[in-house]
């Protein structure tokens, strides 16, 4: 007999290819958010600005990202998974592409906020998508590979800016991080495996079904009254999440580069180490959640993250800040593994698509300012310095994310196929 939490459980093609499709669409999405990150150096210097005020596009663009939630959410709800995730892919790729022809700074914010308006729908779309289609038995495992999909668009970026950026030597409109922006525009592809191999959520389908017969009741008032409170708390639990992310991750390119002297093929390879290690983490403890439960694998994340402080951030050798990226992402992505199977089964079934990505996306924007006042906070009282910022913010989000974390409620192993 097969042991239905066995990791290594076949799944049916069309399991697969929804996983497939919602994990490629993730890590693209992230690709190309990271892609920015990567190059803030570069595109401070060819406006002729301050780090800080290139920094405001990954704030518009995470302060855009609940609006993306709320719009592709419920064109999923009405429209269904598989169209919108289309929708949203061309989405994305088409505001990436359109940054790299900014021809001025205050342009390429308004592209970072209409990408982050796309960026924002695919997660809750995709989610839904996977989890109302892959057996509830491993829920727990493709949670925390499903996660990892943001962590692998960070390799990926990586990746093609160790290998690609540093052999980018002209300027103009073809200046390295234009091209850049460019080859992010890729993701456009995956549409046609969506269009030729996914099929639509059998959950979503099998509500149509019952709404022929009788209208679809949606959310009542006492609904509303019910949730309301968990939703809250889980806007609240979101940003401390993304504070714990974001907060390690964003600048931390630029941390290398500047504070650690490193040349560009080092921070690349740093941070796809880095990468290596979240994507280890993720699957890790998204599945250890199905033995001990989600909270207890997202406390035990969490906590582990303060004592690879020192070399994360305090170390020279690049060798050694490799392993401690390593090991830091590790327990954060480790967390976050826990995150898509977590809120998925918190929400309420009409609103699946919708809940869980609104949410999430609410905590992105409440936590939307950090990059700007972490590196202000670093220009103004350490001389530029990110490493006493990004070591507070760690350590303290850590001890918040766990104490929340112990205080939320749990519905471990719910059932996501049952009609909408």
């Amino acid at each position: 007999m097969k042991n239905p939490n066995s990791a290594h459980q076949r799944l049916t093609p069309s399991q697969r290819n929804a996983f497939i499709a919602c994990f490629l669409g993730w890590s693209l999405d992230a690709f190309d958010f990271f892609i920015f990150n990567f190059c803030i150096t570069a595109i401070a210097a060819d406006f002729h600005v301050k780090r800080a005020v290139v920094v405001e596009g990954t704030f518009w663009t995470l302060a855009m990202r609940p609006l993306g939630a709320l719009i592709f959410g419920a064109l999923a709800e009405r429209w269904g998974r598989r169209r919108t995730l289309m929708l949203n892919v061309i989405s994305f790729s088409i505001f990436e592409l359109a940054s790299a022809f900014a021809p001025t700074l205050t342009f390429l914010m308004i592209t970072r906020a209409l990408f982050g308006i796309a960026m924002g729908g695919e997660w809750g779309v995709g989610a839904a998508l996977a989890f109302e289609t892959l057996p509830k038995e491993r829920r727990g495992f493709f949670s925390g590979l499903l996660q990892e999909g943001y962590v692998t668009g960070n390799l990926i970026a990586g990746l093609v800016y160790a290998l690609v950026f540093p052999h980018l030597h002209i300027g103009g409109p073809w200046a390295p991080w234009r091209t850049m922006f460019i080859i992010g525009a890729a993701p456009t592809l995956l549409v046609f495996y969506i269009r030729s191999k996914v099929e639509e959520s059998p959950a979503w389908i099998a509500g149509r079904g019952e709404t022929a017969v009788a209208p679809k009741r949606g959310l009542s008032m006492h609904d509303i009254r019910t949730y309301l409170p968990s939703f809250v708390f889980l806007i609240l639990l979101m940003t401390a999440f993304t504070s714990f992310s974001h907060g390690s991750q964003d600048l931390y390119p630029t941390f290398l580069q500047a504070d650690r002297g490193t040349n560009d093929f080092w921070k690349g390879m740093i941070s796809n180490v880095s990468s290596v290690g979240a994507l280890a983490g993720g699957i890790t403890f998204g599945s250890l959640s199905e033995r001990i439960g989600r909270r207890r694998a997202i406390i035990l994340a969490a906590l582990r993250a303060i004592p690879m402080i020192p070399l994360w951030a305090w170390t020279h050798h690049f060798v050694l800040i490799a392993l401690g990226g390593f090991l830091m992402q590790f327990a954060i992505q480790g967390a976050w593994g826990v995150v898509p199977a977590y809120l998925n089964e918190m929400a309420p079934s009409a609103v699946r698509a919708t809940f869980p990505g609104v949410a999430y996306q609410l905590g992105n924007l409440l936590s939307s300012r950090n990059d700007v006042f972490q590196e202000k906070i670093a220009e103004h009282h350490f001389g530029g310095d990110l490493t006493v910022v990004l070591s507070a913010t760690v350590a303290i989000v850590a001890v918040i994310l766990a104490i929340m974390t112990a205080l939320a409620k749990e519905r471990k192993g719910l059932d996501l196929s049952q009609a909408l």
